[in-house]
């Protein structure tokens, strides 16, 4: 699987998770230099508390465009350690 914006490929892996209709990917294997930390921060009831970057491409940023889980609750312990893109992001096989 591939997340792409602006024509970059963001993120890519084999080995994505599906939840609630959203790819998580590995955070290994997002592109770093894509990505600023964010302020945001969300709740949601059984998956806790979400974190998110701002994607960041030349002089375009899609804020908040990333989101993760640094401290899943334990419903959702297999998307630790793994980001999910929304804002016009792509997903593409």
């Amino acid at each position: 699987m591939k997340a792409i914006w602006k024509d970059q490929v963001i993120a890519e892996s084999d080995d994505t998770l599906q939840l609630e209709g959203n790819h998580y990917f590995p955070k290994d294997s997002i592109r770093s230099d894509f990505f600023q930390s964010s302020e945001t921060h969300t709740l949601c009831p059984w998956k806790g508390t979400a974190s998110y970057y701002s994607v960041v491409i030349n002089d375009a940023v899609n804020r908040d465009a990333a989101w993760f889980y640094p401290d899943p609750k334990p419903a959702a312990r297999e998307i630790k350690d793994h980001v999910a893109f929304w804002r016009g992001v792509t997903i593409t096989e």
